[in-house]
């Protein structure tokens, strides 16, 4: 992998002109476009432009490796924002990653531990098991003093990939140059602030490349579950480790998503997919430090020994990206848990105004009114139930309800971005266990755990909740009255969200008619003024500049 300076210039050019490039055809397909009557003409080929521009950022990630690689693998995991066309096309970059030859990861070892690797290992394998955007991993094994002294043998030995440093720098600089162009693009800067993801995408990388980084956040996972038989974690081995070589303990065992060796080790695989989903909300609601990347690859079953009191375990490797949950966002999350289990959608829709998911000056009557209608229906519903549901239904849903939808101020806020990458995972893993797995029946045991016994912060948290509702109904007999005073003296204003957002979407159509019939009125004038006068003529066209920008929506993209 190159590092020389001008293979690093090259390689920030590559990535901020495709990035330039993907959103310049973007603005033209999907707003120049439609400003023009031709959004059906555009329609029509968005399956394929997606399509063909994911096979290219696959290639460039292939290419390129670094960075690029965890960007690929984080949007093929968003199958619930992405056509299953782009996921695909991007699910490869899981581990299609050529390694680096042995020769450079040797030396690499041994000057990072300061001692030939004859005498730091008793073995070391040459293929790896495991090469990944950012390093390597090989089995390799203890001498035999080492190994009676911290009880075992068999190692996996992890190595960051040379000059990978200088390439990760490359790469989120290019990475924050485009994150400035998103923000200047109302459709995204309103819902959440495309620089500050990518500073927390930052963060977190240049911590997975410090390994003494990610002994820390191992060690404080396993501390998490320490008093859970069901999930275990390998162990250090600090002789053998340095900032960029990490010695852990071999804890392979059968891959999650593997059904057929489940089966044949007497596992039930619906148990595992329950399991991972009650750890999973133990990271997300309790200890609110969770593991960020929990592909296939990444969680283990480890069936247990006779006599035990579990018969499997689940096994965490690679604590690189891990996401921290404040108190606070924690206790929304908790909110928005117990909402659904109580299919309470006007709770609901508080909690994701507490979680900054819908902005507060957002009309929420008939989003309440969508989501109750989408619990009634659908709540409880597993997944080979959903398979079973006749799409029409759903269609008659999205098209009841598109237009509120589609308008209502939702954002994704910053810290957002490995919570819902670890969701969209988890997810995929359960489902592949077992489509008829239920998440529903998953949470609400978990929200009934919390309710009965989740601590001293959930008791104190509701005492507030309780207190805060005690304050609104002592002030709703005076509210009830100034709404009677109100109605008296017909001030009373009766809000329809819908109607009020299609005014608002025919004025702002007729406010850019008139500016279409204003450029061409110029346009023209300035063809006919400029065979007398070319200044003025001149000026005329420049002028009609403005007006035209105004019509298209231009500075308007949220439109």
């Amino acid at each position: 992998m190159p590092t020389n300076a001008n293979a690093l210039t090259a390689r920030y050019r590559r990535i901020t002109r495709f990035a330039a490039l993907a959103l310049a055809q973007t603005w033209w397909f999907e707003l120049v476009l439609p400003r023009f009557g031709l959004a059906k003409l555009a329609a029509r080929s968005r399956v394929k432009r997606a399509t063909k521009l994911a096979r290219k950022f696959h290639d460039l990630a292939l290419d390129l490796g670094g960075l690029m690689i965890k960007v690929g693998q984080f949007l093929s995991a968003r199958i619930d924002v992405l056509p299953v066309e782009i996921t695909r096309e991007l699910e490869g970059l899981q581990d299609k990653v050529a390694p680096v030859a042995f020769d450079e990861i040797l030396s690499l070892i041994e000057r990072e531990l300061e001692m030939p690797a004859s005498v730091a290992f008793l073995s070391l394998e040459t293929m790896p098991i495991a090469a990944a955007s950012l390093g390597q991993a090989y089995r390799a094994s203890l001498s035999e003093g080492l190994a009676g002294e911290i009880g075992f043998s068999n190692v996996i030995v992890k190595v960051l990939r040379p000059g990978i440093e200088e390439i990760v720098e490359v790469d989120l600089k290019a990475l924050r140059k485009i994150g400035g162009w998103l923000a200047r693009v109302k459709l995204v800067s309103k819902r959440t602030d495309a620089p500050a993801l990518v500073e927390e995408f930052a963060k977190t990388t240049l911590e997975e490349i410090d390994y003494f980084k990610e002994t820390e956040n191992l060690e404080r996972f396993a501390a998490d579950f320490a008093g859970d038989a069901r999930v275990t974690t390998p162990s250090v081995v600090w002789e053998r480790s340095a900032r960029r070589v990490l010695t852990l303990s071999d804890v392979t065992a059968i891959k999650i998503s593997d059904v057929d060796a489940l089966m044949a080790a007497g596992l039930d695989p619906n148990a595992v997919a329950a399991e991972l989903a009650r750890v999973t909300f133990e990271q997300f609601f309790v200890t609110g430090f969770f593991h960020a990347d929990p592909h296939p690859g990444n969680i283990f079953v480890t069936p247990s020994p006779a006599g035990s009191e579990v018969d499997f375990a689940l096994t965490y490797i690679d604590f690189g990206m891990m996401g921290q949950i404040s108190e606070e966002l924690r206790a929304n999350l908790q909110r928005f848990i117990f909402a659904v289990a109580a299919r309470d959608a006007r709770g609901w829709v508080a909690a994701c105004e507490r979680l900054g998911v819908l902005l507060p000056s957002a009309d929420t009557v008939m989003l309440e009114r969508a989501i109750s209608e989408l619990f009634d229906r659908f709540g409880g519903v597993g997944v080979s139930d959903l398979v079973q549901i006749d799409p029409s239904e759903f269609r008659d849903f999205a098209i009841k309800f598109n237009e509120i939808l589609r308008t209502l101020p939702f954002q994704l806020p910053n810290n957002f971005l490995f919570l819902l990458r670890a969701i969209s995972l988890i997810s995929g893993v359960t489902s592949s266990l077992n489509r008829e797995f239920n998440m529903w029946d998953a949470v609400d045991p978990f929200a009934r755990t919390l309710l009965n016994g989740g601590g001293a912060s959930t008791l104190k948290r509701f005492g507030k909740d309780a207190l805060s509702t005690l304050n609104t109904l002592a002030r709703l007999p005076q509210r009830l009255d100034s709404l009677a005073t109100r109605a008296e003296r017909g001030e009373l204003v009766m809000r329809n969200p819908e109607l009020e957002q299609r005014v608002r979407s025919l004025d702002s159509s007729v406010r850019r008619a008139t500016s279409a019939v204003i450029f061409v009125g110029l346009l023209i004038a300035g063809v006919i003024v400029s065979e007398r006068n070319e200044g003025l003529g001149t000026a005329m066209f420049i002028v009609s500049v403005l007006p035209l920008v105004h019509a298209l929506g231009v500075g308007r993209i949220s439109k």
